[in-house]
């Protein structure tokens, strides 16, 4: 998928509602479901699931084949477990994402781009006034969001709460391979000059979301990772800045959590981190373990 629509759903969702129209029907997910592995290494037994952080009501996408994985599982294991706190998550980003003495949203992207940043954030309901006080990322951030609320998707709906609820019931643990804490600084410690880039590219992103999304949400539900890869060839490139730091670095260090693990854990990270340059497969790979696709 493009870039930053990999990004948008760590975090972007908790902190602007998103919820719009129920206009999806009911369907199933087609073609065997989303995409799922077993992982092997030593006393490590367990299963990789490529999630999607939000999503419209009515998406049956819990398989047989997940549903037994997830019974067969000792504990699930999220990107940061802590990212279902929306008190803590909101109250964070607030910390980090706001610094006084910024300069207007405008005077921060290239002037060329300017008017298409002032329709992106009257056609998102937001404006200048709010987002100036934000630094770029979180801006981007905030107006990523404000641009999906025609969308019809929450993260109430997503995989994860139900991923929640479901080891919550069976009373199996829950933990994090980072915190919510380490997301943000992912986005907060990246120069100036990369985070305009993240903001324009959320402007010229914002015009065609929609349709982003459905082939997205059609590629995953059907686990077709080969087609979520190719959106990364469809538009703008990636900056190299902010994939290497809030993409392949995350990837690293989850590597880096899993590696002592033993065990049967249900691992659920973003599908967009299973793709691409240095994605969590590949480097587990590297690492000795066995990684086969099962659904």
């Amino acid at each position: 998928m493009r870039h930053f629509t990999r990004l948008l759903a760590l975090c972007t969702l908790t902190l602007v509602a998103a919820c719009g129209q129920d206009t999806a029907p009911k369907q199933s997910a087609s073609q065997g479901g989303p995409a799922l592995w077993q992982m092997q290494r030593g006393a490590l037994n367990g299963w990789l699931f490529g999630t999607i952080h939000v999503l419209p009501k009515g998406i049956a996408w819990d398989t047989p084949t997940i549903r037994d994985a997830m019974t067969a599982s000792d504990r699930l294991v999220l990107e940061a477990a802590d990212l279902q706190d929306e008190q803590k998550t909101l109250s964070l980003f607030e910390k980090t994402g706001r610094s006084p003495g910024l300069p207007p949203l405008e005077r921060r992207v290239p002037e060329g781009e300017r008017a298409a940043l002032t329709k992106a954030m009257a056609d998102g309901g937001t404006n200048s006034q709010l987002l100036s006080g934000y630094e770029s990322w979180a801006a981007a951030m905030l107006l990523s969001a404000a641009s999906q609320q025609s969308l019809g998707v929450s993260q109430d709906d997503g995989v994860e709460p139900v991923l929640i609820a479901t080891f919550k019931k069976a009373g199996k643990p829950i933990g994090g391979l980072e915190t919510v804490e380490r997301q943000f600084a992912a986005f907060d410690t990246l120069p100036e000059a990369a985070q305009s880039r993240l903001l324009v590219q959320t402007v010229h992103e914002a015009k065609g979301m929609k349709a982003l999304y459905d082939r997205i949400l059609t590629a995953w539900s059907k686990g077709d990772m080969e087609a979520i890869a190719k959106e990364d060839q469809i538009g703008e490139q990636p900056d190299p800045v902010v994939e290497e730091a809030v993409l392949v670095a995350r990837n690293r260090d989850w590597v880096k959590a899993i590696e002592p693990m033993k065990g049967r854990p249900f691992i659920a990270v973003g599908a967009g981190h299973l793709t691409g340059r240095e994605n969590l497969i590949e480097l587990l790979e590297a690492r000795g373990f066995t990684v086969t696709r099962v659904q």
